[in-house]
């Protein structure tokens, strides 16, 4: 299970960005983060097109399939959806990771139990503004 963001473990950090421009205040070769959107979607084909590494947070089934398919490394959904994600993205053979948004370190354990890739905790994303 991968664990981002918490005190005890050293991981890798995702970036949130909403434009272009914030890329630049972002360090080389980090993992950027977007909330899947049909507005993003230049943003998205622009990480893709610089084969730029990135996440996408997703809300539904079907974002998590067009997340996918579109290349994010990782796909980031809430608690409620994480088992149902696993198991699609399991079914389908993804590449993307799934990772389960936690608040609280009490919650590794019960995602570990429905099997999800991984969790991240607040400190393990990082909001650059453009």
């Amino acid at each position: 299970m991968l664990i981002f963001g918490h005190r005890f473990i050293p991981s890798e950090t995702l970036y949130h960005i909403e434009d272009t421009d914030a890329i630049v205040h972002t360090p080389p070769g980090a993992t950027l983060l977007v909330v899947f959107d049909e507005k993003h979607l230049d943003l998205i084909g622009y990480l893709r097109e610089n084969d730029l590494p990135f996440a996408l947070d997703v809300g539904t089934v079907k974002e998590l399939v067009f997340g996918e398919n579109l290349g994010a490394r990782y796909l980031l959904v809430e608690e409620t959806l994480a088992k149902s994600a696993q198991k699609i993205a399991e079914t389908y053979l993804f590449d993307a990771k799934i990772l389960c948004r936690i608040g609280d370190e009490s919650r590794i354990e019960a995602m570990a139990f429905e099997g999800v890739d991984g969790v991240i905790c607040p400190e393990g994303i990082v909001k650059v503004i453009g």
